[in-house]
This record gives structure tokens, C-alpha cells and sequence, in this order.
């Protein structure tokens, strides 16, 4: 079914995120993990764990390990839309979906664009990321940070706080965009 999805862009219906292009950047190809493989990988987890990874579950994690930027729920219904023309899927679907795959740790989810992004990593559950969001390609870089995770820690003890959740996303300007910005 991957192979078969077209993404379109929506309009931003969720937010301020910008339509897919063709940037041409080799580093975001050169990170970039073929679908297939993310697909294989979340369905060997999903066996493990004993949960399921229903056809709806999987299309929305195929849309999201395709597309070359992230995207937010109504983007997604639109990228599933039946023939590009068609019905897509209700909402409250894609945003189950959504919630399945983020628990099990197959997608991210970007607070500053309020969209997502699939994890082809598959890091480590207790490991720190960081999200490096290009603002001119929006291309997302998704780092293992580890020496973040003991300046958080003690940030949030010294505060007396117990942390749920740690999001951190830098936004700027990736090195392709820098360079082509150096040469213009």
C-alpha cells in the first residue's frame, strides 16, 4: 500500500507547515530509512509487544515515513483519500491511529508545528531527542541527545518537578540551506 499513497498538501488546516517540495538536499535522502524497512520494523515490535498493527495504523505510519516533511492530521487524511478524489478517513481514525503509533514509539510528534513525523530510529524508550526544524526546507532532523538527559533531570529535581513528557525541538537553518543561502 505505501507505494501506492500520493501526498498532497491540505492547506495547513493544522497549522503553518509548508507544502512538500523537491529540495534536492542529498542529506535528507542520506537519513532518510526506505519505508518498507519502517514498516517491517513496527510490525516486528507490534508482534513482540503482542498489539496490532491495523491496516489504518499501518497507512498512516507508510504516509508519514514517505513524506519529506511532517505533517499534521488533516494532511494525512487528505495523503489517504481514496484514489485522490475519494473519501478519506474520518478524523477521530487517523487520530487513533496517531495516538497507537506514538505510544508504541513508531512516530513523533512536533508540538511547535502540531504535526508528525515517523521514527525510523527506534531508539531507545528512555532516550533523549532532539528535533532540529529547518525554517526555510522544514526539513526535520531527529538527533539522540544524551547529555541533555542528566541537565534535565537535575533542572527538573532541583525545581521538584516530576516530568511526563520532554519535547525540544531547535528550529533554524539546516546546513544545506545554509550553504545554498552562503552561495546566493
Amino acid at each position: 500500500m505505501a507505494s501506492k499513497l500520493t501526498l498532497r498538501y491540505s492547506g495547513g488546516r493544522d497549522g503553518a507547515i509548508a507544502p512538500a517540495h523537491d529540495h534536492g538536499h542529498a542529506c535528507c535522502e542520506a537519513h532518510r530509512v526506505p519505508t518498507q524497512e519502517t514498516l517491517r520494523a513496527a510490525d516486528e515490535i507490534c508482534l513482540k509487544n503482542g498489539v496490532r498493527m491495523t491496516p489504518q495504523r499501518r497507512a498512516v505510519l507508510a504516509a508519514l515515513a514517505e513524506a519529506k516533511r511532517p505533517l499534521g492530521a488533516y494532511d494525512l487524511i487528505e495523503a489517504l483519500r481514496e484514489g485522490g478524489t475519494g473519501r478519506g478517513p474520518a478524523p477521530i481514525a487517523i487520530y487513533r491511529a496517531l495516538d497507537f503509533l506514538r505510544e508504541n514509539g513508531f512516530i513523533h510528534r512536533l508540538e511547535t508545528l502540531n504535526a508528525f513525523i515517523a521514527c525510523p530510529h527506534l531508539h531507545g524508550a528512555g532516550e533523549r531527542v532532539v528535533f532540529l526544524i529547518c525554517d526555510r526546507c522544514h526539513h526535520v532532523e531527529e538527533a539522540v541527545a544524551t547529555p541533555l538527559s542528566g541537565a534535565l533531570a537535575a533542572v527538573a529535581a532541583e525545581h521538584g518537578f516530576a516530568a511526563t513528557r520532554q519535547v525540544v525541538e531547535l528550529a533554524g537553518i539546516c546546513r544545506n540551506c545554509s550553504t545554498d543561502l552562503a552561495k546566493a
